[in-house]
């Protein structure tokens, strides 16, 4: 299906909490479209996502990126096997966002203290507020 997205594990969360901020102008760009111009919308909940193990349409205008990977590799490997266990994932994995904002709302409000440990955005406390709505909980 060619609306079909592909994400890495970690990037479910970080499209629930995503702000408009990124790692380049290009970067937040791509990912605005992605985020509020699809999964964001009316219709966004239907909207397919395939799980994969390497970059995908986030990662695309990534200045880190390099081919399939980052240049900060076994950082991303150990966020998307966090979130990928947190979450019930796999690469190979097809499911709508809808179905992925059920999932993300099932985790404990507080698991961003262990699956995002390493990431740069964890104190900036976006994610954990977007769960927090999503929960019902703010």
């Amino acid at each position: 299906m060619a609306d079909r997205l592909t994400y890495r594990p970690h990037h479910f969360l970080c499209s629930l909490g995503f702000v408009g901020k990124g790692y380049s102008d290009a970067f937040t760009a791509n990912m605005t479209e992605i985020v509020e111009g699809r999964l964001r919308r009316a219709e966004g909940a239907a909207v397919e996502i395939e799980v994969v193990g390497a970059a995908d349409d986030i990662c695309g205008p990534c200045p880190s990126r390099r081919g399939s990977g980052c240049t900060g590799q076994a950082k991303i490997d150990r966020l998307d096997a966090a979130h990928a266990k947190a979450l019930g994932i796999a690469p190979g994995d097809v499911l709508s966002w809808g179905e992925a904002l059920e999932r993300m709302a099932a985790l404990p409000a507080d698991v961003h203290q262990t699956i995002c440990a390493e990431c740069q955005w964890l104190s900036e406390g976006m994610c954990e507020a977007a769960l927090a709505r999503l929960q019902g909980k703010a």
